[in-house]
């Protein structure tokens, strides 16, 4: 298991995001086919580091680039069509060199379907190489985390 297997931390932001089951996202068993997953937990962190005042294409065309170096997923349940899911983005620690984002899927009725966890590295654009996470990123990381705090 993804989440027993770790230490838990205080999580310093949380966010959910939903998406609704297309009929164009399920296989012949009518599932969510497996790798569309990728694609909902891509969706939630787009929107998480949006949520946060800055966009991945700013964040390009300052000159840092955020792959996916690690993406880990346990499914416990199947989706359906037309089911909305509940992805919820966690951080637990302050990103150095990288940004590890835990994620759990839920349905409608709650229920965890699925959970995972995807590690971005920061790379600068022109070299290519890894780089710290910028203090522009670090800053919204934290004007988040601050937001968060306040009644």
């Amino acid at each position: 298991m993804l989440n027993s297997a770790r230490v838990h931390f205080i999580t310093m932001i949380e966010f959910v995001h939903t998406i609704r089951v297309r009929y164009a996202d399920t296989d012949r068993m009518g599932y969510v086919y497996y790798g569309r997953y990728a694609e909902y937990l891509e969706s939630a962190r787009t929107e998480m580091i949006r949520s946060w005042g800055i966009s991945y294409r700013e964040m390009e065309e300052s000159g840092i680039l955020l792959p996916v170096i690690e993406f880990n997923i346990k499914f416990l349940k199947p989706a359906y069509y037309d089911d909305v899911l509940s992805i919820c983005c966690r951080i637990d620690e302050i990103p150095q060199m990288k940004l590890r984002i835990w994620n759990e899927v839920n349905n409608e009725g709650g229920e965890m379907i699925a959970e995972g966890l995807v590690v971005l590295a920061f790379i600068d654009r022109k070299s290519m190489k890894p780089l710290p996470a910028g203090g522009g990123f670090l800053s919204k990381l934290n004007e988040a985390v601050q937001k968060k705090k306040l009644p």
